[in-house]
């Protein structure tokens, strides 16, 4: 039994706890003494120099003797992830599918821009994140997140280093900075990634030996290592590869990390098949079952471990029913006991047994009896069980191979040299979701997460929706995609998507118009708003008159609308709906959630039109209002008719 604490609740152990649960890169481990026999006593407290880099928006210097992994620029790093942009996202009707129909996100621009843009619309939303980053070979690209600059002038310039925009670099193994350059560009993404996860998020990371033990490192310090669940061998090319030195390598590995692996709804198992299907061979009215022992085979579960799991049961020696009642129908008593008489326990407690009794059966062996549970092959709902999946995954449908014959059968040549397998990503989704879960890429190449994601969805109803992340990167000239005239690797993903999609109805037209095989097209792009609005110190009086409108020229009221739902935390794909009220076209967004005018000499009865429909957020332009007269009566109307709508102007 558990012993008596006999002091009151340790705060400070209990607040560096919670610390640690925010912020579980800042857990570090110190030496407090020595036991007897001489073996370290360690315990976990916080690095309060980390924990203030954390909070602080400039370098934090500190002393660096204490075990942690680190590298050159790891306070840069952190500082990179935490430090603001300003940059928005801007809808691209003309490359989009469905565009108002669809809850599906197509994003093109910098990954570290977009998850920053993401924090708070999509912050704990999305249940599962698959990536497939830069292995790091030493031909690949990785970004160029420039960590030299000095910290005003990343600001100012919201993290544009150069003037052509460049943020991709071939990073050589001739380069001395060739591990820390990688970190850098993969930790600030992991870091951001994280908070967009749900409670009981899950992220699949796709990586060779290159970076693996980096990746793995990094991933221990911002999910915590108790939160990393396995590392997969993934067999991608049996074959291997010829060019390896001494080892020919036939597989990459798969981290997995969870947000929170307490929570049992983190990761599930996937349908059982093949031999493990025909282990059912019993059937009764409720379909195919097989029978499992009772008894727990473990001896390290016995009557002292487990006293409440040992005790007899009792059976109808007529038709093998189980009770926990001696009476003159069941009257044969059974113990947990092995056939040599070693004492061992049942598996359920009386609890369990009372309560499905009904999968409980027994069996005559030689003399004795033997208890056995009815275990199901589908459920009441035909769902077939699921098993736990394996470290191995050794599927001939998981290889390169048939990543890039997918690539072929729908764009007619192989564009992509190493596409994933679409059956490799909806393993992973299917034990990473539920069938309404949000689905992330922001390494998404040619977007086969995407594909994935619409094709289960086809195969079991499901509505799961998905972000894809995309950098423009140039395909190389020389190229099998460059020569279909394809010359980024987003017009490559976004192709992809449409002709999935065409084929996923062809080949089930049982859900066409129910399958959304749409996406909504947004580009990472600078803000909307004039650069002195957000530099104020910049105003002279030459600029004033110029100034009266804050918004820039060349952007159209549906940019307007996208950056005030990242600003005010509406989903992206939500529904958005055009009227006119008053002349005055208005925007309202989520069934009215969010109502928006950024027309000019907006009048009193528009502004009391849309107070009528009682809006949570009502937003307007500051130039908007028609006169001053409107102005004065602009808080006073939406008092009388929706006192709680949150009014907000640009």
């Amino acid at each position: 039994m558990d012993k008596l604490k006999m002091h009151s609740l340790n705060k400070i152990k209990d607040n560096a706890s919670k610390i640690g649960e925010l912020f579980p890169n800042t857990l570090t481990e110190v030496i407090k003494g020595h036991n007897e026999d001489g073996t370290p006593i360690v315990e976990k407290v916080i690095d309060f120099v980390l924990l203030q880099q954390e909070l602080s928006d400039f370098i934090v210097e500190g002393p660096e003797e204490r075990y942690q992994f680190t590298w050159p620029d790891k306070k840069n790093s952190i500082l990179l992830a935490n430090a603001p942009i300003t940059k928005t996202l801007r809808p691209c009707r003309e490359e989009s599918l469905s565009f108002d129909y669809t809850e599906n996100l197509y994003i093109e621009g910098d990954n570290l821009e977009a998850l920053k843009l993401l924090q708070e619309t999509y912050l704990g939303k999305v249940k599962m994140i698959y990536i497939d980053p830069p292995y790091n070979t030493g031909n690949d690209f990785i970004y160029e997140d420039d960590f030299r600059i000095d910290h005003d002038f990343y600001l100012a310039n919201s993290g544009q280093f150069d003037e052509e925009g460049n943020r991709l670099v071939q990073n050589l193994e001739s380069n001395g900075r060739f591990h820390t350059d990688w970190i850098n560009m993969f930790y600030p993404r992991i870091k951001l990634a994280k908070n967009l996860l749900t409670d009981d998020g899950i992220i699949f990371i796709s990586i060779d030996d290159n970076e693996l033990e980096n990746a793995q490192k990094v991933c221990n310090e911002l999910f915590g290592k108790s939160n990393h669940i396995a590392t997969l061998a993934v067999q991608l090319n049996p074959r291997g590869r010829h060019l390896d030195k001494f080892v020919a390598r036939t597989h990459e590995s798969i981290l997995i990390y969870g947000k929170n692996i307490q929570l049992s709804s983190t990761m599930g198992g996937v349908p059982k098949e093949g031999r493990m299907i025909e282990e059912y061979n019993k059937v009764d009215s409720f379909g195919k079952y097989r029978i499992l022992g009772l008894r727990n085979r473990n001896q390290s579960f016995n009557p002292v471990t487990r006293p409440n799991l040992y005790y007899a049961l009792y059976v109808n020696p007529k038709n093998g029913q189980v009770s926990l009642t001696k009476d003159e129908t069941f009257t044969d008593e059974v113990w947990p006991d092995a056939p040599d008489g070693t004492k061992t326990c049942w598996t359920w407690a009386k609890q369990k047994v009372l309560k499905e009794n009904n999968l409980l059966i027994a069996e005559k062996s030689g003399e004795e009896w033997r208890i056995y549970r009815k275990d199901y092959l589908s459920d009441p709902n035909g769902n077939v069980a699921k098993t736990l999946i394996k470290s191995l995954w050794t599927d001939k449908e998981i290889t390169n191979d048939y990543g890039r014959k997918v690539i072929k059968d729908l764009f007619g040549t192989s564009i992509m040299d190493f596409p994933k397998a679409v059956e490799l990503i909806k393993k992973l989704i299917i034990t990473g979701t539920d069938e309404n879960s949000i689905v992330m890429d922001f390494f998404s190449g040619s977007a086969t997460t995407a594909h994935a994601v619409m094709e289960l969805n086809a195969e079991d109803d499901g509505n799961r929706k998905f972000i894809m992340v995309q950098l423009a990167e140039e395909t190389d000239v020389k190229s099998a995609a460059f020569k279909a005239r394809y010359k980024t690797i987003s017009q490559i993903g976004k192709e992809r998507i449409r002709l999935a999609g065409k084929k996923i109805l062809e080949d089930n037209f049982e859900v066409v118009g129910k399958l959304d095989i749409g996406f909504r097209v947004l580009k990472v792009d600078s803000t909307n708003m004039q650069d002195v609005y957000y530099h104020p110190t910049e105003y002279t009086q030459d600029l004033i008159s110029e100034l009266e409108n804050n918004i820039k020229i060349d952007r159209t009221p549906e940019d307007l609308l996208f950056q005030v739902m990242l600003d005010l935390g509406v989903l992206l794909s939500s529904k958005i709906e055009e009227m006119t009220i008053g002349g005055k076209k208005v925007f309202t967004v989520a069934e009215g959630y969010l109502i928006a005018c950024f027309e000019n000499e907006v009048t009193s009865e528009v502004i009391t039109e849309i107070a009528k429909r009682n809006p949570y957020y009502a937003v307007f332009r500051d130039s908007s209002i028609a006169n001053d007269s409107v102005a004065t009566n602009f808080d006073q109307i939406f008092e009388t008719y929706s006192p709680t709508t949150v009014r907000k102007v640009l």
